[in-house]
């Protein structure tokens, strides 16, 4: 009787565990948490999916937010703390990705509003021109945290001052939701809409 007593409080107990008790998901063998925790604020991942080139996989992306959103104006609306996690899946020369991250910008913005974000966007390039390459199994994040902005870790460590501008991080974001994204099976997986 006490056993089962026991066994139900436990089970209750399990019942109430949060979200960031450990559960993951696997994409092309990257680990990511279910949920995570930046500077005190508590994010949910809303979606993770492989970036293709060809028939190649490059990276594996996963995005964080405070609640789930299926749409990329959700994403952009959304208030507090957001992060996205890309953890490259084969060596790659970090110039080029640099080149590509202001490329993406502009598929998916209008000029007058890039032309804004031009500042930003070489010194964003030249952080990663900075670290020539990126190995497949290195990661790199960009978060947005309120009252400090946008930013960039190469491998774990931040890349100088945070970019202030939260429309920096939006077009930062719209690279892989924009209505030109990088890859649309990725979109949709960190849309939440592909397994």
């Amino acid at each position: 009787m006490r056993n089962q007593f026991l066994a139900r409080i436990l089970f209750a107990a399990c019942a109430f565990l949060p979200l960031w008790a450990g559960a993951q998901v696997t994409v092309s063998g990257v680990k990511y948490e279910e949920a995570m925790e930046i500077r005190g604020a508590k994010l949910l991942l809303n979606g993770a999916g492989t970036r293709y080139k060809g028939p190649f996989k490059v990276y594996a992306a996963g995005l964080y937010l405070p609640k789930k959103a299926g749409t990329t104006e959700e994403v952009l609306a959304q208030p507090g703390a957001k992060r996205m996690t890309v953890v490259m899946l084969r060596d790659i020369d970090a110039s080029e990705l640099g080149k590509l991250f202001v490329r993406g910008v502009e598929d998916n913005m209008d000029k007058a509003a890039m032309a804004k974000l031009i500042p930003g966007l070489m010194r964003m390039s030249q952080i990663f021109s900075d670290h020539k390459n990126l190995k497949s199994g290195e990661q790199f994040t960009l978060e947005w945290v309120p009252g400090t902005g946008t930013v960039v870790s190469v491998r774990g460590v931040p890349q100088g001052e945070p970019f202030k501008e939260q429309e920096f991080f939006n077009a930062l974001m719209r690279i892989w939701l924009g209505p030109v994204p990088a890859d649309w099976k990725l979109k949709d997986s960190l849309l939440g809409k592909q397994a």
